[in-house]
């Protein structure tokens, strides 16, 4: 299994069993010595999203503790879903999407929503992000009607576009 996917899913499992002890070091040795943004998302077995939390950009000193804490808020701070319960543990799949660092575009002609996440910026700092290839989202201008949705920015409002690619595991 891939060791940021095993990562992950510890991450939930010591957090919803409200575990003690340190998750132990042999699941965080097998991380890329890197920083990054990360996404966990969490699925039920008939693929339902039931919880995602990431950051943009690297928050913790390393992508195995960025891992962690994402996988700890996505089973239990998304507010769209109520906390993951010790019971769902066996039937959920996890997914961690390990972003690439954004470039600013100038134009939707240079998205693709296959191959490129989006952030939409506002000027107020407000912003949404969308990952890639996500199920239901065919074109670029989706991605960006979500995107604006997601960071409260009306249709009109003018925004900066960025796109960023995604290393996924699981």
């Amino acid at each position: 299994m891939d060791p940021i996917v095993q990562l992950a899913e510890k991450a939930i499992e010591h957090f919803v069993l409200g575990a003690k002890d340190n998750i132990p070091d042999s699941f965080r040795d097998a991380i890329p010595q890197k920083k990054a943004g990360v996404f966990v998302s969490i699925h039920l077995a008939s693929g339902d999203l039931r919880g995602c939390i990431g950051t943009i950009s690297p928050t913790c000193k390393s992508m195995a503790d960025e891992i962690i804490q994402n996988a700890r808020w996505a089973c239990s701070r998304d507010n769209r879903f109520s906390p993951v319960a010790a019971s769902e543990l066996g039937d959920l799949k996890i997914k961690v999407d390990v972003l690439n660092e954004p470039e600013p575009i100038d134009s939707i002609d240079e998205l693709d929503a296959k191959k490129f996440g989006v952030i939409v910026s506002a000027k107020d700092g407000r912003r949404g992000l969308l990952l890639p290839d996500l199920e239901g989202v065919d074109s670029a201008q989706e991605q960006i009607d979500i995107c604006r949705r997601k960071g409260g920015i009306g249709r009109d409002e003018p925004v900066s576009l960025q796109r960023f690619t995604v290393e996924r595991h699981g």
